[in-house]
C-alpha cells in the first residue's frame, strides 16, 4: 500500500514506519524537514507545514494515497486542513483516551459520542490538550460521516523512547531524595508501551474498521505501587510533599481502558506489569550513570 506518515520520525511513530516496511508497504514521511530520521533510503520524503493549507496542497497535489496516518494533528482545524487537501482512500487518526470525559474503570469507546458535541473549528493553543483533541475527533464525526477514517485512542504511552520522561520522573526523585507532590496515590492508570503503540497503528491499515478503537496493554498500576516497587529495587523511601514537584500523572482518575474492539480485530496487547518493571528497571541504571556522570563533574 502506499502510506503517507505524518509524524514518523519520532518516539512511536518511529516503531509504527519500521513496522509498516517490514509489511511491505511504500512509505513517504511527511515532515517540516527539521528531525533527521534513521530509515535512510527505505522511504520518500516530502516536506511541508502541517498548520498550513496551501503548504500542504503545493506538496501533495496530484498524489494519491491509500492510507494517510497522521500522528500529530491535534485540533479540528488540522483535520480540516488535511481532510480537504489530501487524496486517499483511508485515514487513521492519532487521538487519545484524553478525549473521554470522564475516564473511568472499562472505559469503552462509545463513552464518547462524537456525534454529539459541539464542534468549534479550532487551533491547538486555544483550549486545554483534551479539548482540543475532543475538537478533533468532533470534525471527523460531525464533518467527514462519509470519509473512511479510524480515531486510535492511546492512554499514557511510554518506553525507552519516551521523550516526555514522566516514568522517569518518579526514579529520578526516589533515588534523588528530591520532594514530590502526588495526588492520586492509588489511582488505577493505563499505559502503553511505545513500540506496541507504534505497531497498533500499523497494524490498522488494512483492518475492516470504521470510527473509534481503543489500545491499551492489559492491565492497570497505580503510583502508589511504581513508587513502592522503585523503593524496593533502590532501597531509598520517596520523599512525598505538598511543596514538592509536581508529579506527571497527578489530577488522573481511577481508570481502565476496553481493548475488546482492537481485540476482536486480532491484535494482542500486551500484559502491562510484564513489561514496565523492567522499563523501571532500565530507568534505574540510567539515573544512576547519570548522578555518578554529575558526581564525577563535581570531582
Amino acid at each position: 500500500m502506499n502510506i503517507l506518515v505524518l509524524g514518523g520520525t519520532r518516539f512511536f511513530g518511529i516503531h509504527m514506519v519500521n513496522d509498516l516496511l517490514e509489511q511491505g508497504h511504500e512509505v513517504t514521511v511527511a515532515t517540516r524537514g527539521i528531525t533527521p530520521d534513521g530509515f535512510g533510503d527505505q522511504v520518500s520524503r516530502i516536506h511541508f507545514d502541517r498548520s498550513d493549507e496551501d503548504s500542504i496542497r503545493a506538496v501533495i497535489a496530484g498524489a494519491h494515497y491509500d492510507v494517510i496516518i497522521d500522528k500529530i494533528a491535534y485540533c479540528s482545524n488540522d483535520i480540516r486542513k488535511i481532510m480537504e487537501a489530501a487524496d486517499f482512500d483511508r485515514y487513521i487518526y492519532m487521538s487519545s483516551t484524553a478525549v473521554y470525559d470522564p475516564l473511568h474503570l472499562n472505559t469503552v469507546e462509545d463513552d464518547l459520542d462524537g456525534t454529539a458535541g459541539e464542534l468549534i473549528w479550532c487551533d491547538r493553543q486555544d483550549y486545554p490538550y483534551d479539548v482540543v483533541k475532543r475538537q478533533a475527533e468532533y470534525a471527523l464525526w460531525q464533518k467527514y460521516p462519509d470519509k473512511d477514517w479510524i480515531a486510535v485512542r492511546y492512554p499514557f504511552v511510554t518506553g525507552r523512547d519516551d521523550y516526555t520522561r514522566r516514568l522517569y520522573f518518579y526514579v529520578e526523585h526516589v533515588l534523588g531524595q528530591i520532594p514530590m507532590h502526588v495526588d492520586n496515590l492509588d489511582s488505577q492508570m493505563a499505559f502503553i508501551r511505545s513500540d506496541e503503540a507504534g505497531r497498533f497503528l500499523s497494524f490498522l491499515v488494512d483492518k475492516d474498521l470504521k470510527g473509534a478503537v481503543n489500545g491499551s496493554s492489559k492491565g492497570t498500576i497505580s503510583v502508589r505501587e511504581i513508587l513502592g516497587y522503585l523503593e524496593k529495587a533502590t532501597g531509598t523511601a520517596a520523599v512525598l510533599s505538598d511543596d514538592g514537584d509536581p508529579a506527571p500523572y497527578n489530577g488522573m482518575p481511577d481508570y481502565s481502558i476496553n481493548t475488546d474492539k482492537a481485540c476482536s480485530l486480532g491484535f494482542k496487547f500486551t500484559e502491562l506489569k510484564d513489561w514496565i518493571y523492567g522499563l523501571l528497571d532500565h530507568y534505574i541504571d540510567v539515573a544512576h550513570e547519570a548522578m555518578l556522570g554529575m558526581h564525577d563533574l563535581n570531582d
